[in-house]
């Protein structure tokens, strides 16, 4: 089943990309969120109606949880499997025209990603994983990097993520910052072994982490939430404790150094679009 699935959702991601550059750099309409939850476009609620149609007529029995639609937590909860999708992710960047956006799909079982499909439709670039099996980019296999020490070590994190606060003694590790837009797309990135690590002090809504956790756990990674704890899918608050996901040694190192805790004050839930 769970190859059947990937098929599916890398069919369908496919299609959001083709939905999505209909609208990329068309001035599509704009506008917030209401409780500081960010912008949203016309492009992610076209995309987020065509996956929801498609993927529930194809597995009529899984349940559906996603950024763009109302919270249907009676059903998803009782249901067996369950789509996780984040229709945009990086929708700052959408709206700005760069290229750094992309659609995040994944299934969930009982609580843990059995298939997931992360696709760049500006980079064609598809990335793919099953619990069984290599991570892929465009079929190809790929793998994390063997960093095992912060000192040179590359991370993807917004700048708050380096605040002493978040770290036992004040001790900031010494990694190189970078960042991207999507969450989705900076795990890519680690998963391909372009960088090292990905760090986030904030609870993470799962339709922004889903796809990407399975992908960089098959191409050899660690992924967990800022406690150290493995990530549950499908839950009634729909959220992570934060992130550290990493090479595996590396993952241990920084997991360890880590003060930060679900109730320390999280980090606001930025995604503002930086240059490659």
């Amino acid at each position: 089943m769970p190859a059947r699935d990937l098929d599916l959702l890398a069919e369908a991601a496919r299609a959001a990309g083709r939905i999505a550059m209909g609208f990329w750099q068309a001035s599509p309409e704009t506008w917030e969120k209401s409780g500081g939850a960010g912008p949203v476009t016309e492009a992610d609620l076209a995309v987020d109606r065509m996956l929801k149609h498609e993927l529930l007529a194809a597995r009529p029995d899984y349940g559906w949880l996603s950024e763009e639609t109302e919270d249907e937590a009676p059903a998803r909860l009782a249901a067996e499997r369950v789509f996780i999708v984040d229709p945009i992710d990086g929708t700052r960047a959408f709206i700005a025209g760069e290229e750094g956006f992309c659609h995040a799909l994944a299934v969930a079982e009982r609580g843990r990603i059995t298939a997931a499909a992360i696709y760049l439709p500006v980079r064609d670039e598809l990335f793919t994983a099953t619990e069984v099996g290599p991570a892929l980019l465009n079929g190809a296999p790929i793998r994390v990097t063997d960093a095992a020490e912060p000192e040179g070590a590359r991370a993807l994190a917004v700048r708050q993520a380096f605040d002493p606060a978040h770290w036992q003694g004040g001790r900031v590790p010494a990694l190189t910052r970078g960042f991207r837009a999507a969450l989705a797309w900076r795990m890519c990135l680690l998963a391909e072994g372009r960088t090292d690590a990905v760090l986030s002090f904030r609870r993470i809504w799962e339709w922004d982490l889903a796809a990407g956790d399975l992908i960089v756990t098959r191409a050899g990674g660690r992924v967990t939430d800022a406690t150290g704890t493995g990530v549950t899918y499908n839950t009634p608050g729909r959220r992570a404790a934060g992130l550290v996901a990493a090479a595996p040694r590396l993952h241990d190192r920084l997991a360890a150094d880590l003060a930060w805790r679900p109730n320390d004050g999280d980090e606001p839930p930025i995604d503002t679009p930086a240059a490659p």
